[in-house]
């Protein structure tokens, strides 16, 4: 199968990654994280998400930090938001593309936004309605597309007809969220196979973790069958809640390293990213999260 000759990243470590930090992240370092980000050429850095704090405090500065970011043109700084609510506070504070995240497993969805698929995409619809009335671009998130910690195997079928449900009410693009990082090639192209039935795969991204290693192995099957779209986080920030001391969000060095090495354009400057990588990874008294991006600091650090 021919791979795509160019890949576009989603960066989603300022919110995908950060989300669930126990310290407080000063809004200051994320303003910083995303600028760093869109000036080594990723053209889509998620920034924040327009929740409840109740729910999750890391995020309680989402109007602050969307106003005072140092927009680049050219690059998109998408936001989620959950219902009309957080829409509404995301369109004031200047959103020029929300997100909707919803689940392919029942028992996830119930666990994580408190209702079930169908109660999330009836919450949806007027999001997206609104978003596009406003012209502000809405992608749509669904987790669980191979495994769910609490039903175990989900079936190709169930993704397909809640991404379909997700493409047909308005969202330009389905993320497609192995949240748990269970997924192998095999069951991933099953999965994405049975969305293209309904979705064309040029509207399919894929959002994998690395639980297991198979994140990248689960990137290149996704592209032998046309998907040229992947959410990843610099330093892979984020992890994974369901496997302690599992590692969640693919690192964007990791990916970044593969496509170049395979001949893929990006429009990526890897050295850039690797260096905010250990800045962000040292800011949280952390050990940075990419095996390319402590191999290559490594190389350079031996060469000064």
């Amino acid at each position: 199968m021919k791979l795509p000759d160019r890949v576009r990243i989603v960066e989603v470590g300022p919110r995908d990654g950060l989300q669930n930090e126990k310290g407080e992240v000063p809004t200051a370092v994320k303003l910083e994280l995303i600028e760093r980000l869109a000036d080594a050429g990723l053209q889509a850095v998620e920034a924040t998400a327009f929740v409840s704090p109740k729910w999750i405090p890391q995020m309680a500065d989402h109007t602050e930090v969307l106003e005072r970011i140092r927009r680049k043109p050219g690059v998109s700084y998408p936001v989620l938001t959950p219902n009309l609510k957080g829409f509404e506070a995301a369109r004031a504070a200047g959103a020029t593309e929300v997100a909707v995240f919803g689940a392919a497993s029942e028992a996830f969805s119930k666990k994580n936004i408190n209702c079930s698929i169908s109660e999330s995409l009836d919450r949806f619809r007027p999001v997206v309605e609104n978003a596009l009335k406003e012209k502000i671009k809405v992608r749509g998130y669904l987790s669980c597309v191979v495994g769910c910690p609490y039903e175990g195997d989900v079936q190709p079928q169930k993704v397909a007809q809640v991404a379909a449900a997700l493409y047909d009410m308005g969202c330009y693009e389905v993320s497609l969220g192995d949240t748990i990082g269970v997924g192998t090639p095999g069951k991933t192209q099953a999965m994405i196979e049975a969305c293209m039935k309904r979705i064309p795969a040029t509207k399919l991204a894929g959002h994998y973790h690395d639980t297991y290693g198979q994140a990248l192995a689960n990137i290149y099957a996704s592209m032998e069958l046309g998907v040229a779209t992947f959410d990843s986080s610099v330093s892979g920030l984020g992890g994974c809640p369901y496997a302690k001391g599992a590692s969640g969000n693919v690192a964007t060095e990791d990916v970044v390293y593969m496509l170049h090495g395979l001949g893929i354009k990006t429009g990526i400057d890897l050295d850039k990213v690797v260096d905010t990588g250990i800045w962000i990874s040292s800011v949280l008294k952390r050990d940075p999260g990419s095996k390319a991006g402590k191999a290559i600091a490594a190389k350079k650090a031996k060469a000064a």
